[in-house]
């Protein structure tokens, strides 16, 4: 059936390299009402239509949100199009999955990181012809990779190669640094595309729409409105975004051994367990449960594999970590405990951190990270140390874990093992009549 499509001057753009012979992956997004949904939807059918028996992915992080949302979008591209449900497509809400009249279906996924299921099983021995990720600034980085590698259902049939089609709003993760970033700088690779899209682009939206983003606060305003990428490079941030990254780049300080470990205290914290060669991180370890002889088991195995003098392991020991220090016999660190040498901060937490993110700003922090899952934690992580109430005169302070997790959706374990091991950079002479 012939298909009277109109599109903005961005989404064309998009159309084009979804539709060319050397695009594989495309960024559509930027800001809130760019009209990304609708192009990945409109994508979508045109490819079932055009390529009989073909299959195609459509994801988001909850399969909630993505049917209240992405599939409402889909339903009205179909409507507008003149593509009648029971006619020229189906949906079953049980299987997910929308088939049209020539056998080509759209299935929907959920692609979030459940703990359960790391490495994505769910998506099973899954093949497709090509993937529709809305939001993707909301999954992680290991998500898209499966995904990715499951585009290859009749490609050679319909003389095709692997497309993939991601929209998001600003985010500073992997969609910032391999897809923004890049493009930014003009050292993107070959095969990807970005597109920013900004609600002004988009001459189909309702007039009332910018005025309602307009009322939105200002970190909120310069993302979806604006499409600002780096809204949140304020004064309050502690660790240079720059320098984060540079981190997995490049070898810490030479130094002694150490080990740090933050212990799980509730059932969805994970327990990190950090190997360092000074200040070069080389080996992370993380346990999903915390049990104290787990904890100890993997630390002792450590410090036993590399000769780690037990003067050098520190333990969180608020909570369940207590009693892994007292097996171990190391030394112990408490949030709440009394800074070092009397300095002014709220407590040995914050100034632990601090400390940090000095160390990385010089560039004297390196971390070999091979979990791509991992290295996005510590990135996005790092990059919410802040500082608090900065204009006030009283001691130096760091925002709250609590208001963190609300931030990034879970814990903060792997930033806080980080900022542990800095008690040895504070405390130089720590150790120095430990008895081993």
């Amino acid at each position: 059936m012939n298909i009277d499509a109109e599109f903005t001057h961005t989404q064309n753009q998009a159309i084009e390299y979804l539709f060319d012979s050397t695009t594989t992956e495309v960024l559509f997004g930027g800001a809130a009402g760019g009209g990304k949904s609708w192009v990945g939807c409109s994508w979508l059918v045109l490819m079932c239509l055009k390529h009989p028996k073909t299959r195609y992915l459509m994801g988001r992080s909850k399969l909630s949100s993505l049917k209240t949302t992405t599939l409402n979008t889909f339903f009205e591209v179909c409507d507008t199009w003149g593509l009648k449900a029971g006619t020229h497509y189906t949906f079953n809400a049980g299987s997910n999955i929308i088939k049209f009249y020539n056998k080509s279906e759209v299935m929907l996924k959920d692609l979030f990181l459940y703990p359960s299921d790391r490495n994505f099983d769910n998506l099973g021995s899954l093949e497709i012809t090509g993937a529709f990720i809305d939001e993707a600034n909301q999954i992680t980085e290991k998500a898209k990779n499966i995904v990715s590698s499951r585009i290859r259902y009749k490609l050679d049939e319909y003389g095709l190669i692997p497309k993939m089609l991601m929209t998001c709003n600003p985010a500073k993760n992997w969609v910032y640094t391999q897809y923004y970033r890049p493009a930014k700088d003009n050292t993107i690779k070959p095969y990807r595309k970005f597109i920013q899209s900004l609600v002004d682009d988009n001459e189909f939206i309702s007039k009332y729409y910018k005025t309602q983003l307009q009322t939105l606060d200002e970190l909120s305003k310069q993302r979806l409105l604006f499409g600002n990428w780096e809204y949140d490079a304020s004064k309050d941030n502690l660790i240079q975004y720059d320098s984060i990254i540079s981190m997995f780049s490049q070898n810490g300080v030479e130094g002694d051994k150490y080990i740090s470990c933050d212990v799980a205290r509730f059932g969805s914290d994970k327990t990190v367990i950090m190997y360092w060669e000074g200040l070069h991180l080389k080996s992370i370890r993380t346990l999903l449960k915390s049990a104290i002889n787990d904890v100890v088991s993997e630390v002792r195995t450590l410090q036993q594999k590399h000769g780690v003098l037990l003067r050098n392991i520190v333990i969180d020991e608020d909570g369940v970590g207590g009693g892994a220090k007292d097996y171990l016999r190391c030394q112990g660190f408490t949030n709440n405990a009394r800074p070092l040498k009397g300095e002014n901060y709220q407590n040995l937490k914050t100034q632990c951190y601090y400390k940090l993110a000095e160390m990385i700003n010089k560039g004297q922090v390196g971390i070999s990270c091979p979990d791509i899952t991992i290295k996005n934690y510590i990135i996005e992580e790092c990059e919410q140390v802040r500082m608090k109430d900065a204009d006030k005169d009283n001691k130096l302070q760091i925002v709250q874990k609590d208001i963190i997790k609300d931030i990034l959706g879970r814990s903060p374990d792997y930033g806080d093992a980080l900022a542990m091991r800095m008690y040895y950079e504070i405390d130089g002479n720590f150790g120095k009549y430990f008895v081993q």
